[in-house]
């Protein structure tokens, strides 16, 4: 039996008069069969990983082991007390050595991410019709570039570039309304749009032609002043779901020693072929990959993934470890790479991780947690309406790592005479004596008597339209924006 997907395409560009960003958590309820109402469950926020230290007593070795005089104590009190004093010292100053060693492992201050910005999107179409694929919207009230975005704001990191090239004014807007100079957690740093462009020279007036390419093309950003405290170069997605801790994963590289991590989830036999897949050692480094591979090539990427901490069942269902398409660089490594090494190589997933896999250390790093790349309509819509699961597995609501997103200034929505389950409402919308079940209603929508949706996903509106507007396209024999009465989607 075919499967179905139930859309409704109006067009969601968020408008907004005002440019901080904020946290906005689209109104969510459950209502039982027998019409009882539940609250959402309390905000649960996630721990962060903690680095456990053993310190030695002393950090000095001449002074461990080393005999005391004490006839010469008990005649010179003052000269005991300094050599105390001396030993306190230096054994504090070892612990704070140690802990600054650590904490400058952590420092997001040397940390510079890149979200691309993605390609035409054809496989989204027709939501890519008219907005690049960050700009889709998710949730209800988000739109894709708010993951990676608020990523990097829980993480600390607050120098971000956003490459773009495709359909990219819907993106640009959004970005500049909600993360601006004047937005959430960016203190001295910065969030840069850098669009495709044309440069004097024959080289200048080819446009992005993938993703490394893209990189390459903005080099010398990396060779400027204020990029001089930066030492490893985070390159992120704009359209894959998510929630992370980027320093974790920084961490986790400069400890290991890599020139480049790369971080991955085990993945089953349906999906392996859509990502670049992976072969490790015991430690983690990675010995082969491969981008997108088929048949034969496919299953000579199979391992067995309880090296990644898998129980042998799980193992089994899952036989494959994926690259998320996330990955850390040294900053002098990447600029040898795309400049020197492999200057003509366009793709980071196809061309250059391959290659670099054989010659420099590439590390793996799992991510053990939900992630989805919404890349297709079918993991589009698979990935809103698991939003209403129960528990689901990605939640909007955390309040220690917020999504955030722009601010819009709606009112609640209202709901008359209505039954919901399993749905999440978004702000801003009008529902009259309709049933919503297992479905994403966005923002500003509004939907009439006797309507029924199940298994939907409703994008929401631009604006709202007075009555008298509505009455008068009726009129015309035009239909206003929302679900009209008696309409049944299913």
């Amino acid at each position: 039996m075919a499967t179905l997907f139930s859309f409704i395409f109006i067009s969601p560009t968020f408008s907004s008069n005002h440019s901080r960003a904020k946290t906005t958590f689209p109104a969510k309820m459950v209502v039982s069969a027998d019409c009882r109402i539940s609250a959402p469950s309390c905000l649960r926020g996630s721990s962060s990983l903690t680095r456990h230290i053993k310190l030695s007593s002393f950090c000095n070795g001449e002074l461990m082991g080393k005999k005391l005089n004490l006839a010469q104590l008990r005649s010179s009190s003052t000269n005991f007390s300094k050599k105390r004093i001396q030993m306190s010292l230096t054994s504090v100053a070892g612990e704070s050595k140690v802990q600054e060693t650590e904490s400058e492992k952590r420092d997001p201050r040397t940390v510079a991410s890149i979200i691309l910005g993605g390609g035409a999107g054809t496989r989204l179409f027709p939501l890519t019709k008219r907005r690049a694929k960050p700009a889709v919207p998710i949730g209800g009230a988000y739109r894709l570039i708010d993951v990676p975005m608020s990523n990097c704001i829980n993480s600390g990191i607050n120098k971000v570039y956003i490459l773009t090239q495709y359909n990219s004014a819907s993106l640009n807007r959004h970005l500049a309304r909600a993360y601006n100079s004047n937005g959430v957690g960016f203190g001295d740093g910065y969030v840069e749009v850098l669009a495709a462009t044309q440069t004097p020279g024959e080289a200048g007036k080819k446009w992005f032609q993938g993703t490394a390419d893209a990189v390459r093309q903005f080099h010398w950003l990396f060779e400027d002043a204020r990029s001089k405290e930066i030492e490893d170069v985070l390159i992120l997605s704009g359209d894959h779901l998510y929630r992370m801790d980027y320093m974790d994963f920084v961490q986790d590289h400069r400890q290991s020693g890599a020139d480049i991590s790369i971080s991955c989830i085990p993945i089953d036999d349906r999906r392996a072929s859509d990502f670049g897949l992976m072969k490790i050692d015991d430690k983690g480094r990675v010995l082969s990959f491969s981008e997108k591979p088929k048949g034969d090539d496919l299953k000579a990427m199979a391992v067995d993934t309880t090296i990644l901490g898998l129980s042998k069942e799980e193992a089994e269902k899952k036989p494959y470890i994926a690259s998320m398409g996330v990955y850390v660089f040294k900053k002098e490594i990447l600029l040898n790479l795309l400049r020197w090494r492999f200057p003509t190589a366009n793709d980071f997933g196809s061309e250059i991780i391959p290659f670099s896999a054989k010659e420099f250390y590439v590390n793996a790093y799992l991510f053990n947690d939900y992630w989805e790349d919404i890349g297709t309509i079918r993991s589009f819509f698979e990935a809103n309406l698991a939003l209403t699961e129960h528990p689901p597995a990605f939640s909007f609501y955390d309040a220690a790592k917020p999504i955030y997103t722009s601010r819009r200034n709606l009112p609640p929505s209202k709901i008359d005479g209505s039954k919901l389950i399993d749905s999440i409402i978004s702000h801003g919308s009008f529902l009259t004596n309709c049933l919503v079940e297992h479905s994403i209603v966005g923002i500003r929508s509004r939907i009439g008597s006797n309507v029924q949706l199940k298994d939907t996903v409703m994008l929401g509106a631009d604006f709202y339209e007075t009555e008298a507007e509505v009455a008068s396209l009726l009129a015309e024999g035009k239909v206003p924006i929302g679900i009209g009465e008696n309409t049944k989607i299913k």
